[in-house]
């Protein structure tokens, strides 16, 4: 099993400078990070999946880097919120925004994932269906597969 890398110490924001660039930071990737998942969202709605994977790379990004300063912003808390109230309680709302957008966006996510994990699963047992013999057993009724016999089913993720 993997260990989880150790939490990164910040340094404290010792400037109301440091502090309202790290919140101009927060409020300037807030929206692109919005606009990324919005976007994976639409395009998992319409069921433009491999369009929607080009998203990933920018989106791992942009989480990364918010990721990063929202520990910073955590680790000064009590700083910014003496120095940049005003500005703290945007930035609040900015991340209930992203929050409630990531809610949704999850949800759009799990759905297709148990659409296509059914689909999978139908297709598994058709095969599995076509693939039984079509005799009768002493019972009179026909014979139902072992599990051993059953083949899986193998996807490719290369198109």
């Amino acid at each position: 099993m993997p260990v989880s890398p150790k939490p990164v110490k910040h340094p404290p924001i010792v400037t109301v400078d440091e502090a309202e660039a790290l919140l101009s930071r927060l409020l300037e990737i807030i929206p692109a990070l919005m606009a990324i998942i919005e976007q994976e969202t639409t395009l998992v709605r319409a069921g433009r999946l491999i369009e929607a994977t080009r998203l990933e790379p920018r989106k791992a990004q942009l989480s990364v880097v918010y990721l990063s300063e929202a520990a910073r912003v955590k680790a000064s808390s009590h700083y910014l919120n003496q120095h940049l109230s005003a500005r703290c309680r945007e930035l609040r709302r900015k991340h209930d925004e992203l929050h409630a957008l990531l809610r949704i966006n999850l949800t759009v996510l799990a759905t297709a994932h148990a659409v296509s994990e059914g689909i999978i699963r139908g297709v598994a047992r058709e095969l599995a269906r076509k693939a039984a013999p079509k005799t009768y057993g002493m019972s009179g009724r026909t014979g139902v597969p072992r599990v051993s016999m059953v083949q899986p089913v193998a996807i490719s993720r290369v198109l």
